[in-house]
């Protein structure tokens, strides 16, 4: 199965969503601390990364990271997950995916149904750019 990270602030949130992923059988590591995502990921690039948007720190933390991730690591999949539509009311959704402002393969909002979530992450993982790592001889 395929390497995840999972990146938000909330450890029970974050833990929950592994142990979901884990009962896949997919390997599942998870990152608290936004600004230790891009050197989590150059240590080790996972196959897709499931990131939060909002962090204490940050409101806009997740896009800023989606964005940096895309310029470093190119088309690694990354699933947004988020309660930033709760917060504030901008409507952001899949149809906000775009390569530059919003690089994303896909759009979750929180609360977040956990067979859509398994839906999602299969999707983005079966993408031709998602091969996972071993595969490409990375």
């Amino acid at each position: 199965m395929a390497y995840l990270l999972v990146v938000d602030d909330d450890g029970d949130f974050a833990g929950a969503v592994a142990m979901v992923l884990r009962d896949q059988g997919h390997e599942v590591d998870i990152e608290n601390d936004a600004e230790k995502t891009i050197a989590r990921v150059t240590a080790r690039r996972p196959d897709a990364i499931i990131l939060d948007v909002m962090f204490p720190e940050n409101d806009t933390a997740g896009f800023e990271i989606a964005r940096a991730l895309r310029r470093k690591f190119g088309a690694l999949p990354v699933l947004l997950l988020t309660a930033v539509n709760q917060q504030f009311p901008l409507g952001f959704s899949n149809q906000d995916i775009d390569p530059t402002w919003l690089p994303a393969a896909e759009f979750l909002e929180k609360p977040i149904d956990f067979k859509v979530l398994l839906a999602k992450v299969s999707a983005i993982l079966a993408a031709p750019s998602a091969k996972p790592v071993a595969d490409r001889g990375l």
